[in-house]
């Protein structure tokens, strides 16, 4: 990998640190405005999202430092909806986790023949997406319903 393709990498990995840091913030503010009969295991739910994201973030991290670049102190976007019903959280949920799946994606694509380590952090980082994006769909299916959710 040359100068150019290394900071390529290291640039989409702060962006993907920004964002799953921004994930942290989303989680821990929806764990704050979850109300009703089901509170305590969606907010714990959240939590663990939002632990998972600051796990992620901090890998990202690591692979920016392993690659002699400096990890960025930036947050990623955060938007505010005041939307605190649950599926429209899950919907947020749900866009906010593709967005994160498209970076890892696009290491993948930069990572490919070029580093095995960085390749493989990025499969790694793309099947636990994918298992949380699903994880979500199923949330945001009404019960009986095995057909995958569209937003």
């Amino acid at each position: 990998m040359n100068d150019s393709e290394k900071q390529q990498v290291i640039d989409l990995l702060n962006n993907i640190m920004e964002v799953e840091l921004a994930g942290v913030v989303r989680y821990t503010h929806y764990s704050l405005m979850v109300f009703g009969y089901n509170r305590i295991p969606i907010v714990s739910w959240l939590k663990g999202n939002a632990n998972e994201g600051l796990t992620h973030a901090h890998k990202a991290g690591e692979m920016v430092t392993l690659l002699g670049g400096h990890p960025s102190l930036k947050v990623g976007p955060l938007l505010e909806t005041r939307k605190h019903d649950i599926g429209d959280i899950l919907r947020e949920s749900l866009d906010h986790e593709k967005s994160a799946l498209a970076l890892y994606y696009k290491l993948l694509h930069l990572a490919e023949g070029e580093s095995v380590l960085l390749e493989e952090y990025a499969r790694e980082m793309i099947a636990q997406e994918e298992l949380h994006l699903d994880e979500v769909d199923k949330m945001l299916r009404k019960p009986g319903d095995v057909k995958p959710f569209h937003s």
